[in-house]
């Protein structure tokens, strides 16, 4: 099922972020066979798939100050015969998850009554509201997951291992990663706000269903989990899942084309180190 189409993308190569004309992280130079353009970058550098080198497909925009905007990022692993179509711009993934829901594709959240968008509870914002077929009240965040590798660990320590016997479809999908000024903070201070507020609307409205979903833009995965280098948000999401808080994922598969296909609803999601009861969710 075709969930989103995004026509005339121009594919790209970044050559600086920040641009070298315009000083702000969200403008990179970019270079459309040879010739040099500004794109708006949505995701920042997204650890490395809008930074320096990277290619990526940009949609045309109509702005005065940046001609484009990234919207996918191409990761290639010719070694292996892998090439994914990445979406990094985050508004994509409310778009998704948007007509996910209109078309039924969460095997756990069907045929709802009533959507609505931008929800303001308590002190957070949250992206969906809604009815399900039970009368049930929701309320659902989503949050953009484009990163994957063979191991959840720092980028460090990741390029002393060799990964070269790994079939291209093992990798882990995790969330958060991104810069931080000291190891022992949180990624996104947002995003921990999001889950925390989630879990309290749960405590005070038992019956309202408050779901977390990652959206998962990639199909070299086999499965997700909040990302270990991020101890305070792994925590805080077991935290709120054990409390009620569902845990939904969205996978999808994007084309050169710019076309974004449903992909599943099921991917496994590991919230815990060890399995047994209560230690994984399917």
């Amino acid at each position: 099922m075709i969930l989103f189409t995004i026509s005339q993308l121009h594919k790209g190569i970044i050559i600086k972020r920040p641009s070298a004309h315009i000083k702000t992280p969200y403008v990179a130079d970019v270079t459309i066979e040879n010739i040099e353009f500004l794109a708006h970058t949505p995701s920042l550098g997204c650890c490395g798939l809008a930074d320096k080198g990277a290619q990526v497909l940009m949609e045309k925009t109509e702005k005065t100050k940046t001609n484009f905007r990234v919207q996918l990022a191409i990761f290639n692993e010719p070694e292996k015969n892998n090439i994914q179509y990445i979406g990094i711009n985050p508004k994509l993934s409310e778009t998704l998850v948007n007509n996910a829901l209109l078309n039924n594709c969460f095997h756990k959240l069907k045929y709802i009554k009533k959507i609505g968008r931008e929800k303001k509870i308590l002190n957070s914002r949250f992206d969906f509201i809604g009815v399900d077929k039970d009368d049930r009240s929701f309320v659902l965040e989503v949050k953009a997951v484009p990163l994957a590798d063979y191991d959840d660990i720092y980028a460090k320590e990741r390029k002393k291992k060799d990964y070269t016997h790994r079939a291209y479809d093992t990798k882990i999908s995790y969330f958060p990663d991104g810069y931080r000024k000291k190891l022992k903070d949180t990624v996104s201070p947002r995003a921990l706000k999001h889950v925390q507020e989630l879990e309290k609307i749960k405590k005070q409205e038992p019956n309202m269903r408050c779901i977390l979903c990652f959206v998962i833009q990639r199909t070299d995965v086999k499965q997700f989990q909040p990302s270990l280098i991020d101890p305070i948000y792994r925590k805080a999401v077991q935290k709120a899942w054990i409390n009620g808080v569902e845990i939904f994922t969205l996978q999808v598969s994007w084309t050169v084309d710019g076309v974004a296909s449903f992909h599943s609803s099921k991917l496994p999601i590991c919230l815990f180190e060890t399995y047994g009861p209560r230690k994984k969710i399917l």
